[in-house]
């Protein structure tokens, strides 16, 4: 169950192909056709439902290739500053899940935010390692079936000693 409250809305699926672009640029009013899907709840053949959407932000936080060249000292305060700056968003219920992604890749992060896209884009280039230039991000509206993810509140480290137990 989200703590910090889940935005969601309601619109008929066959809305939902018909009306992407709606969706992904403004809050969808309220639908009523017939009555609504609970999970794990097969519709009747036959029925009309609606289904519940969740909706979220991703931001996903991409090396740049102008990046600075730091010594190991600046980079592990960067790293410390940049993982503090996320456990922050999360204890505010902003951030939902946040971590890495392996691979060596231009992509280095993914973060999955309760709030819309143009504040996520506000919180993430507050960042101390996007305003050092070591990182650029990009953000896009998400809809999945409501129900489908649950978020605890966890706690996410705020260095990499506290990450690595060292």
């Amino acid at each position: 169950m989200v703590s910090c409250g889940t935005p969601r809305f309601r619109l008929p699926l066959s809305d939902l192909v018909l009306s992407i672009p709606e969706v992904m640029t403004s809050r969808v009013a309220m639908r009523s056709v017939g009555k609504p899907c609970r999970p794990n709840e097969r519709p009747q053949p036959g029925t009309t439902t609606r289904m519940e959407f969740d909706r979220y932000t991703i931001s996903l936080l991409l090396l740049r290739p102008d990046a600075p060249e730091l010594d190991v000292e600046a980079e592990t305060e960067l790293q410390n500053a940049h993982m503090r700056h996320l456990a922050d968003l999360h204890e505010a219920g902003q951030l939902l899940a946040a971590g890495p992604v392996l691979g060596g890749s231009e992509l280095r992060g993914f973060s999955i935010l309760n709030v819309d896209p143009e504040q996520a884009r506000q919180l993430k280039e507050q960042d101390p390692a996007v305003r050092a230039g070591k990182y650029r991000i990009e953000v896009y509206p998400w809809i999945l079936p409501g129900g489908l993810m649950e978020f605890s509140h966890g706690r996410l480290p705020r260095s990499m000693a506290e990450a690595t137990g060292s």
